[in-house]
């Protein structure tokens, strides 16, 4: 047992590092395949992973469906793990139960983004690729406030950019959304007295409300949302997406002003900053541990910090008598989750997410010891943060975020009262001082990037 310890030992910390050897030639716990559901803010991070992890001879699906289903699914043990950017409610918007039924779990910190508001608009036949909005005019928007593009209070967002005359159609969630419960809680914190008046009451929601003889429009999934704003007949159109489905569709975000007063997108660097004032419950006594409070998120006067920043949970089957674990199963979600949390953690920038920091990557090693607390055979030898190749901390410097030093202030250009900036958003990249874009002018050309393929 002690060579075979040492050699699954090598063999463990050779996956953690992102070196691609299949575990079955050291001998190690066998794997078996793992089924998940929830969320599809995370869905396109989590398909590259799957498909990384498969070379290690680990077999894990994944099918969206929104975070309240994963919840759901989870609590009715119709799958090993879920996908989740709320906890459990206890009791849901709809006055219906929202636990796990008695089933043990832990919330394990998977993957940090911004909530982003893709859109579709043209001046002419081009598309408007720089709007610029505030959180107020976003929320009048998503409330039936402002119906036109014309309006006001966009045009000032714009610093007097004229807009065309045409109605604007919001695009919303059909389905139980995290994506939505995200959104909502921020209005409800940030803009009480318009969200509160639409909804009818305080609080998120998961399940966003509709008014009749409102022009909104209701999809299923993060997916459709984003393929309903680009079609054909989507001029006039903006939704909520994860920032990741507007860079796969190569489509442009608004860039959203935060309390510093400058107009910024959700790239990787800019949600790294606004997530160093995120308040994490680290109470390990706590079932809601490592969950987030992002009140101070909202409101981070860093002028680089996007305001609707969080990250997203996996709902971890910790019991030791869980009916649908065995010791191959929580090996494979011990070894996805501690290639996810590490060399995983590298490929989130190409797709529009930004990397988890120390202390949730640490919170998330304690969380996966419970997976051997609650199977004694489930192998976990040689973690260690210093050997995590994850691009926000230093191993020799475990105090530094790496990617919120490296996140460059934003141009003056992006400045309330000042520009707009002309460079394309929705490309991933800091905002350039490229020439101020006035009324139906052209912005220059959007960089290329290269990203791996799901």
């Amino acid at each position: 047992m002690k060579r075979r310890g040492r050699t699954l030992a090598s063999a463990l910390l050779a996956l953690v590092c992102g070196v691609s050897l299949p575990l079955a030639a050291y001998g190690a716990v066998p794997y078996a395949q793992i089924e998940g559901t929830g969320s599809t803010w995370s869905e396109l991070i989590v398909q590259q992973w799957i498909a990384d992890v498969n070379a290690n001879g680990m077999k894990v699906v994944y099918t969206g469906g929104g975070s309240t289903k994963g919840r759901k699914d989870f609590a009715n043990n119709s799958v090993d793990f879920a996908i989740s950017e709320i906890p459990y409610q206890g009791t849901d918007e709809q006055g219906q139960a929202d636990t796990s039924q008695g089933r043990q779990y832990a919330y394990l910190p998977i993957v940090a983004g911004g909530t982003a508001f893709t859109y579709q608009l043209k001046i002419g036949k081009q598309q408007v690729k720089n709007l610029r909005l505030s959180g107020e005019t976003i929320a009048k928007i998503f409330t039936n406030q402002i119906t036109n593009w014309n309006d006001p209070a966009i045009a000032k967002d714009n610093n007097g950019r004229k807009l065309p005359s045409l109605p604007i159609i919001p695009v919303v969630r059909s389905d139980g959304s995290g994506t939505t419960a995200q959104f909502t809680t921020w209005m409800d914190k940030q803009y009480p007295s318009i969200w509160r008046a639409y909804f009818g009451r305080s609080g998120l929601t998961s399940y966003y409300p509709k008014k009749s003889g409102s022009r909104m429009v209701s999809q299923a999934g993060s997916d459709q949302v984003m393929n309903t704003i680009k079609g054909f007949s989507g001029n006039g159109m903006i939704g909520y997406v994860e920032y990741s489905y507007a860079i796969n569709a190569d489509y442009p975000v608004v860039k959203v002003k935060n309390t510093a007063g400058y107009f910024v997108e959700p790239t990787q660097y800019n949600t790294a900053v606004a997530l160093t004032q995120a308040k994490i419950n680290m109470d390990t006594t706590s079932q809601l541990y490592l969950t987030q409070n992002l009140d101070s998120v909202y409101t981070h006067k860093d002028p680089r910090a996007y305001p609707i920043s969080s990250y997203s949970y996996m709902l971890l089957p910790v019991g030791a008598s869980d009916q649908r674990m065995s010791t191959a199963k929580r090996q494979t979600l011990a070894d996805f989750m501690y290639y996810s949390l590490c060399t995983g953690q590298t490929k989130a920038g190409a797709y529009g997410y930004s990397s988890l920091p120390l202390n949730l990557v640490q919170a998330g090693f304690d969380q996966i010891a419970k997976l051997k607390a609650a199977d004694p055979a489930v192998e976990l030898t040689d973690r260690d943060v210093k050997s995590c190749n994850n691009p926000t901390f230093d191993g020799k410097n475990l105090k530094r975020n790496l990617l919120a030093e490296k996140a460059p202030k934003p141009p003056e250009c992006d400045k309330e009262g000042a520009g707009p900036c002309g460079s394309e958003t929705g490309t991933g990249e800091p905002a350039t001082a490229d020439t101020a874009a006035g009324p139906g002018t052209r912005p220059p050309p959007r960089r290329r990037r290269r990203r791996s393929t799901p």
